[in-house]
């Protein structure tokens, strides 16, 4: 499975009714260490897939969810666990260090 784009309208039925754990990726595409990120959440998001799901939401298009959540900088990177927030972090890391990231918060 690939990453899945939310938006503020999709967000509470994608990420907090998700059965699944969600990491959510707050990102704008002129943003240059979200792009940096990006192919690795696309290889986490097959390689977890059935585990965990990765979600993408669009900062300059959906603001907010992101000012809900006091995003401030981008990437931001939460992690839901049924409906909650229970970690995050922002800025760029290589994959392992944000593969490290989840496991350890699950």
């Amino acid at each position: 499975m690939a990453t899945v784009p939310v938006t503020d309208a999709t967000f509470d039925e994608e990420v907090k009714g998700s059965d699944i754990p969600v990491v959510v990726d707050f990102w704008a595409e002129w943003c240059g260490p979200c792009k940096q990120i990006g192919p690795a959440l696309e290889e986490l998001a097959k390689e977890y897939e059935g585990k965990v799901k990765i979600a993408k939401v669009d900062v300059d298009h959906n603001h907010g969810v992101a000012a809900a959540l006091g995003v401030r900088g981008i990437p931001a990177l939460f992690l839901f666990k049924d409906g909650e927030v229970v970690s995050n972090r922002t800025g760029a890391a290589p994959k392992a260090s944000i593969e490290s990231w989840i496991k350890d918060a699950l």
